[in-house]
């Protein structure tokens, strides 16, 4: 798959991410019922999320820092994930709002793409395009 494709993928994260973690900083209280209770310093990880999304976001764009970015998004996914299982599996309310299995499945069953997303928009790899780089 071409370059600009590639491109195209990388800003459309980059955006998402910055813009996923901007809210993380700015309200960080709302994602607290959705943390595991093994997570210590639950609003200080919370925090620390939004920084790392941004920072990745920002990476994803600086050639001589992508794939260090890739592999930190790509890393972060996997690490917010269990977030994602409590989320669905106990059915907690956002905002007042409960998302049922229409959002929750296609969701939990996304992580691996965001994951394959992050390397393949940092050119960590060309799979199943061209190979592993």
């Amino acid at each position: 798959m071409g370059g600009n494709a590639r491109r195209i993928a990388r800003l459309v994260l980059a955006l998402a991410y910055a813009a996923v973690g901007v809210i993380h900083l700015k309200s960080p209280d709302g994602f607290l019922p959705i943390m595991p209770d093994w997570v210590p310093f639950p609003r200080a990880v919370v925090l620390a999320t939004g920084v790392a999304e941004i920072a990745g976001a920002i990476g994803l764009l600086i050639p001589r820092l992508r794939v260090a970015a890739a592999w930190g998004l790509a890393t972060y996914a996997l690490c917010v994930f269990p977030a994602n299982i409590k989320h669905a599996v106990e059915g907690i309310a956002i905002n007042g709002q409960i998302l049922g299995w229409g959002y929750h499945g296609p969701r939990l069953l996304a992580q691996p793409l965001i994951i394959w997303w992050a390397l393949w928009a940092g050119g960590v790899t060309d799979w199943p395009f061209g190979g592993k780089r």
